[in-house]
């Protein structure tokens, strides 16, 4: 029987996010602007659904909009936010080690006349505040910096570097994909001004995200359409989408805590085993307090993790070797580059997620076979004895 070990590409629906969400694909299919009554029902399952986020987040209800997933709310807190404070400046700030959901759209912006700054991180993933400080400059309009990172599962402290931005009064966006469902979030204590989420990441289901925009904050759409989510985001609400985000955000407020104590002990259970067990496994990223709660990333000295993952995936265990996105690029990671890992430490790693259905025998089970795999490849890899 496979099992998953990628939880931070994409989590399973979860089976009672799936049971709210199954009403809306046949008995409540009206589309939300309509004024009769197949209309009314669906709108009041988008209202429920905008409030039950907006507790994930201690926001308020009109302070959370609805989008295709995380890349689009990524894409619109930049463009968006850079666009309707352009009277300021053209220069945004933001990492090395971003989704590339924001590295992309900062390349765009580019293009079109904007400034960018890309701060560096130290060893283990972090954006240092004085790095962000030198970088301010008066015609800076956004900073956007990941609270968690994908590949490493790095924490941010977000607090304090939105705190530094507000200092020169320049909003600040946060991706929290990885992080909204899995870590406490409070929009306010953080003092982010804009926070994308993604349904898929936290058992919901996948084409359906958000965006948190804090009131007063001005910013333009980016798909334009009908007058829906408040004129600013257009298109007929994905009302079942909607609904199962909503769901999965009750569930991860609920949840969070006792899920987040059982996946730390068994993230750091494995990574002390891989580290006395295999020689030449190191940890990539921070420890503790400082990562996901899930994340174990790892690197393993004269193994090519291509290699490793295909004998992995035959063995029936689904690992990866850094973000979804890139899964068929052959670059090395730019998350690990940036951290100072060098172009062959960068392909000798692998990233190994767990998550609400991970359980103990599993990990066991993977991790003889990682000990087996690791061992089997350097054997091969030696010349032969003459």
């Amino acid at each position: 029987m496979a099992v998953y070990l990628d939880y931070a590409a994409t989590t399973p629906t979860d089976s009672k996010v799936l049971t709210a969400m199954q009403p809306f694909f046949t008995e409540c299919f009206g589309n939300p602007s309509s004024v009769y009554s197949f209309g009314r029902k669906t709108k009041q399952a988008v209202l429920k659904a905008r409030g039950e986020i907006a507790e994930l987040l201690g926001a308020s209800s009109e302070e959370i909009f609805f989008t295709s997933g995380g890349s689009e709310s990524d894409n619109w807190a930049l463009l968006g936010i850079a666009a309707a404070n352009a009277e300021k400046g053209h220069h945004v700030i933001t990492s090395e080690i971003e989704h590339h959901a924001v590295l992309h759209t900062v390349d765009y912006m580019r293009s079109q006349g904007f400034d960018v700054t890309v701060l560096p991180v130290d060893r283990y993933g972090f954006v240092s505040a004085d790095s962000l400080r030198n970088a301010l400059r008066d015609d800076t309009v956004l900073v956007s910096i990941m609270m968690a990172n994908n590949e490493v599962g790095t924490i941010q402290p977000v607090a304090e570097l939105s705190e530094i931005a507000h200092a020169r009064g320049v909003l600040f966006h946060t991706d929290a994909v990885q992080a909204a469902g899995h870590i406490p979030i409070d929009v306010h204590a953080l003092g982010v001004d804009a926070l994308s989420l993604s349904g898929h990441k936290l058992y919901g289901p996948k084409g359906i995200g958000a965006l948190y925009v804090r009131k007063g904050v001005d910013i333009k759409p980016l798909v334009y359409g009908g007058g829906q989510e408040r004129g600013l985001r257009g298109g007929t609400e994905n009302v079942p989408g909607i609904v199962g985000l909503g769901a999965a955000s009750v569930m991860a407020l609920h949840e969070m805590d006792d899920e987040n104590r059982r996946l730390a002990s068994l993230r750091d259970e494995f990574i002390s085993c891989a580290a006395e067990a295999i020689e030449g496994c190191h940890l990539n990223g921070a420890s503790g307090e400082g990562r996901l709660p899930g994340n174990i990333n790892l690197r393993f000295d004269g193994i090519s993790s291509e290699s490793l993952l295909i004998r992995l995936d035959i063995a029936g265990f689904a690992v990866s070797a850094g973000s979804a996105c890139s899964a068929g690029a052959v670059e090395p990671s730019h998350v690990l580059t940036a951290m100072g890992l060098s172009e062959a430490e960068a392909k000798s790693s692998v990233r190994i997620t767990i998550g609400r259905y991970t359980t103990k025998k599993e990990l066991h089970d993977f991790f003889e076979e990682l000990k087996k795999s690791v061992r089997e490849i350097r054997l091969a890899s030696k010349p032969e004895n003459t």
